[in-house]
């Protein structure tokens, strides 16, 4: 079904429709704008300070802070929250760069307080508040992302409404309208020539289209911290086309896990049409000029918050409440997070599992399982409770005894110290989730096994013993590639996650030490420092030719977009080339068929008489040497052009040139051997048995492999493969490989502009004035092909070029003509100075020509 769209949707997303109430008073500027610089975007700042300095804006749904208000005075206490990761990957940063937060407060604020807590926020800890109304807030967060967006994005479909929210237009204007809310606080502290900005997870994934319409060349990155689907699930989203080319609006995407990548990699192909390509390691979409690059990096931990914490007084107390309440017991250690989706219940099972086939384990091994807070709320949240209550409940029952409870859960808000004391004395920990974009739960676990010198003295080990840790790991969560040493589980198959367990608590403890060594090797070097640093550095690299580049902005709502071309790239002046014509002596003109001189939605395919008028009068101008350069038959474009004397052509792509109509047709002479189509037409059929939808056309110069009608993905990935599959059949060979749109054929254009040129060079006729006219790829290899033999060969004087593509779009040409109706103009242009050299006077004539020799 396709989905709905709007005229309009920054006007959708104004907020205008929930009448909420706009910030009396904008905050003060914290970004700084050269005076003799200006400003290249649009934008209105009102307040400068004097000096420029380099920020990092980061953004994301809530800001790292921790918010109460005193009952008794009334005022606003603030604090950083030491365990948010936006504060900690401050640590990758250097230290001249001053980074401000903007998000939303966990807590409701007045709006009467709203201006002095702004205040408050960006004077102590360069905060930007984002303050949603409670009913956007519920709309947005609650409403679209909590219970549609993240349920989806974890393989959850709405198939029954009791069991999922399905998708409420309301919902998604509430989303456009707290994103929207979010860009314009951005925009107020930004400076878009010097800052960056890092943008966070699934609730704004809108916002890069909203502050790339303000500012083009705004230097944007977006990390997404929860799994993206695969295609067959996210195409189910009705709104799945506006928020992919939302994201693609930004310069660099993060994501974990090289899954995620693909996964939306495959989006932008099936549903956009997109390919990507990577070069030197990086991932890139060529989107309208802008290359969008990928990063695939797990987010780490932060180490000296968890040594601190290993080394909190609080932390070596629990220690030895847990070694004397479980003493003689391997504890095995769960933390997460009350959701449908960390598996709890499906590990309480495994854990019942276990007890059944090993009796000799009961009373030795014990599962504690911290439950944090639930996130969100919902019917669903509530029934897995329930049934972890009644699972717990039933195996204590069954297995336990006095003093001993197989499993022990915690269900309240743990502090970390406490987490620390846990993980430092369990023997194995185990993460279950049937589906999580990262969960680091197995990172700190490592480092708490670790363990520094007071904790040492609180678990009475030595200094220098071995260190040793289990890992037992749900395949389908982000951090399983980073942990190769861990035991990787089905967490739907409980019998196997029953013997995971049972493996990971009665393995040596060589194998144990050596498995911990790698681990934390990896953890320790891969923190949430180097996270941010190489996101940041890649940042830097994706947008470095920002302003090299010209940028125009284009496209409605969320289908807004920036088309990047060269700064040389400009329309085609009529009246200039027009001139340069007429001042010229040896002009070469090439002209490409389909989509330049007839359009590609003309019924009727042959050249209309206007066309024909054209050429004949081009082509009575002995100063012209025009050829038509098609990759269509030489019998087609024969009879077409027949009234056409002098009327130079090149059939399929130039494999076929004739210079005139008395002429003979020559053929390319690099492909006269056909031999190579013996080899190259089983290797083409093979691919074309295995890809259905795909066929090969075969041409007298040239064999082409279509997939058009094949699955986008599928085609795509053979159609590569086939092109690395005939570069290696042929590399002896007298034939060219090349890949089209959709297409993987032999002989380019490039080579006929190539030849051409050459030939007038070699007979004495060098030409000083070369027109390229083409619409699509194939006509890029003519415009490269002009330059560089033009410039290349020992010219007296360096020809005039006119490289020029039909459209505003980026190309190798400098110049554009927006439609075959410019064309016709053009050659109307050309023709009327050809028409106006020609009718002089013999003498004339004869003196330019002198003139011109």
């Amino acid at each position: 079904m396709a989905s709905s769209s709007y005229i309009s949707l920054m006007d959708l997303a104004s907020g205008d429709m929930f009448n909420s109430p706009q910030t009396p008073e904008r905050i003060s500027r914290v970004m700084t704008v050269p005076v003799d610089g200006g400003i290249t975007d649009d934008g209105d700042f009102d307040s400068l300070s004097s000096e420029c300095c380099e920020k990092t804006i980061i953004v994301a749904n809530f800001l790292p802070l921790q918010a109460q208000k005193d009952i008794k005075s009334g005022q606003w206490l603030f604090s950083f929250d030491e365990d948010s990761l936006l504060l900690q990957m401050k640590d990758g940063f250097s230290s001249d760069t001053i980074v401000v937060y903007v998000g939303s407060l966990k807590v409701d604020v007045d709006p009467k307080e709203q201006d002095e807590v702004s205040k408050t926020l960006l004077e102590e800890f360069n905060c930007v508040p984002t303050f949603l109304p409670p009913d956007l807030q519920k709309k947005f967060y609650h409403g679209f992302c909590k219970q549609y967006l993240w349920p989806l994005f974890h393989y959850m479909l709405p198939m029954c409404a009791d069991y999922g929210n399905r998708f409420d237009r309301l919902h998604w204007q509430a989303y456009l309208s707290a994103n929207k809310t979010f860009a314009d606080k951005i925009i107020e502290v930004t400076n878009p020539e010097k800052d960056y900005v890092w943008v966070h997870d699934y609730h704004l994934m809108a916002l890069p289209t909203f502050l790339r319409k303000h500012f083009h060349r705004v230097k944007l990155g977006f990390f997404l911290h929860s799994p993206f689907p695969s295609s067959e699930i996210y195409r189910t989203l009705p709104v799945r086309e506006e928020i992919l080319k939302a994201l693609l609006n930004a310069d660099l995407i993060g994501f974990h896990t090289f899954d995620y990548a693909r996964h939306f990699l495959t989006c932008c192909s099936r549903i956009l049409g997109l390919d990507h390509e990577s070069k030197r390691g990086h991932i890139g979409l060529d989107y309208f000029g802008r290359t969008v690059y990928m990063k695939i990096l797990p987010v780490g931990i932060h180490m000296g918050q968890l040594q601190s914490s290993l080394n909190h007084p609080s932390s070596s107390t629990k220690v030895k409440e847990i070694v004397a309440k479980f003493n003689g017991k391997k504890i095995i250690i769960g933390v997460d997070d009350m959701d449908i989706f960390k598996g709890i219940s499906l590990k309480v099972l495994a854990m019942e599992q276990l007890l059944q086939q090993h009796p000799e384990l009961q009373g030795k091994v014990v599962l504690i399982q911290i439950v944090n807070p639930a996130r969100s709320t919902g019917k669903d949240v509530q029934e897995a409770k329930r049934e972890i209550y009644e699972s717990t409940e039933r195996i204590n029952d069954v297995f336990g005894f006095p003093g001993y409870e197989p499993v022990v859960l915690i269900d309240r808000c743990v502090p970390f110290y406490e987490k620390a004391a846990y993980y430092a004395c369990a023997e194995c920990c185990i993460v279950n989730a049937v589906r999580d974009g990262m969960n680091l739960v197995p990172y700190k676990y490592i480092v708490c096994r670790q363990g520094t010198s007071r904790m040492d003295e609180a678990l009475q080990i030595a200094p220098e013993s071995p260190r040793t840790s289990m890992l037992v790991v749900s395949e389908f969560i982000g951090c399983s590639p980073s942990l190769s040493g861990a035991i990787r589980v089905n967490p739907w198959n409980i019998d196997a996650v029953a013997d995971a367990l049972n493996m990971a608590i009665t393995m040596p403890g060589v194998e144990k030490q050596i498995r911990h060594k790698k681990h934390y090797r990896y953890v320790s070097s891969h923190d949430v420092a180097y996270w941010s640093q190489s996101f940041m550095q890649d940042l830097e690299r994706a947008c470095k030719e920002h302003y090299n580049r010209h940028c125009w902005g284009f496209g409605f709502g969320l289908s807004f977009r920036i088309l990047s071309i060269s700064p040389s790239f400009r329309k085609l002046s009529i009246d200039h080339i027009i001139s340069v014509h007429r001042r010229t002596c040896r002009r070469a003109i090439f002209l490409d068929y389909d989509g330049t001189v007839v359009p590609h939605s003309s019924i009727i395919k042959s050249p209309g008489p206007e066309v024909i008028l054209f050429m004949n009068s081009l082509c009575s101008d002995p100063r012209n040497t025009v050829f038509i350069v098609s990759g269509r038959g030489k019998n087609s474009l024969s009879d077409w052009f027949a009234q056409c004397e002098n009327l130079g052509i090149a059939a399929e792509h130039g494999y076929f040139i004739r210079w005139n109509r008395r002429s003979e047709w020559e053929t390319f002479p690099i492909a006269i051997d056909f031999g190579w189509k013996r080899i190259a037409e089983p290797v083409m059929q093979l691919y074309t048995e295995a890809t259905d939808g795909s066929f090969i056309e075969s041409k007298e110069s040239a064999l082409v492999w279509h997939h058009q009608d094949a699955d986008p993905d599928f085609g795509s990935s053979q159609a590569k493969e086939l092109l690395d599959h005939l570069e290696n059949v042929l590399a002896n060979e007298p034939v060219v490989v090349k890949r089209g749109h959709q297409i993987v054929e032999g002989v380019t254009k490039g080579l006929v502009a190539k030849k051409v040129l050459s030939t007038m060079i070699s007979n004495g006729e060098p030409p000083d004035f070369v027109l390229c006219v083409g619409d699509d790829r194939s006509d890029e290899d003519m415009f490269e092909s002009i330059s560089n033999t033009a410039y290349i060969s020992s010219l007296p004087v360096s020809p005039e070029i006119f490289a020029c593509t039909i459209g505003q779009k980026p190309s190798k040409a400098r110049y554009y003509l927006d439609d075959t109706v410019d064309v016709l103009k053009l050659l109307s242009g050309l023709t009327g100075a050809s028409s106006s050299t020609t009718s002089t006077s013999n003498t004339e004539t004869e003196v330019s020509f002198k003139s011109c020799a």
